[in-house]
C-alpha cells in the first residue's frame, strides 16, 4: 500500500481531490495531527509519477502552512513510522538533516529505509549480512 501523509488538512484535501480527478478512490485516515491517503502499489509507472509529483508539490505547501502556524524560531520535523502491530508513531528528526535526506531520496525511498530499520528492530536477525545472503541463495 502506498501511503501519502500530510500534517495540514488543506494540502491533504487538494491531494485527495486530485486523486479523484484521476479516477482513483484512495483510502483515507485522519488522526489528531495528520491525514493520510493510501493507494494500492500496483499503479502503472506513468500514473505513479504524476501522483508523486503532485504529492511533492503539496508537501511544499504543507510545510509552508505548518511553518506559518509555528511560533517564531520553532522548527521541527518528523518521520512517520509504521510498526508491525499496526501502530503509527512519529520519530522526531532534525529538520536540516531531514531536508538533506529529502534532497536525494523520494518519500517512498526514504520510507523503504525507515521500514527496513523498523523491521530490523522489531525482528532482530543475529546473522551477518553475508550469512543472510548465503542462506537466501540456498
Amino acid at each position: 500500500m502506498l501511503e501519502y501523509v500530510f500534517f495540514h488538512v488543506r494540502p491533504f484535501e487538494e491531494f485527495v481531490a486530485y486523486l479523484h480527478e484521476l479516477g482513483l478512490q484512495p483510502g483515507i485516515q485522519a488522526e489528531e495531527d495528520s491525514w493520510e491517503a493510501s493507494l494500492p502499489e500496483d499503479l502503472d509507472d506513468e500514473l505513479s509519477e504524476k501522483i508523486e509529483e503532485r504529492y511533492d508539490q503539496l508537501m511544499e505547501l504543507n510545510q509552508q502552512l505548518f511553518d506559518a502556524e509555528q511560533p517564531e524560531g520553532y522548527h521541527t520535523a518528523g518521520v512517520v513510522v509504521n510498526l508491525a502491530g499496526g501502530e503509527t508513531v512519529y520519530a522526531q528528526v532534525d529538520p536540516l538533516l531531514l531536508g538533506k535526506i529529502m534532497e536525494v531520496l523520494t518519500p517512498e525511498e526514504f520510507g523503504d529505509v525507515v521500514n527496513a530499520i523498523v523491521d530490523a528492530v522489531e525482528q532482530p536477525d543475529e546473522r551477518t549480512l553475508c550469512q543472510r545472503m548465503r542462506d537466501q541463495a540456498q
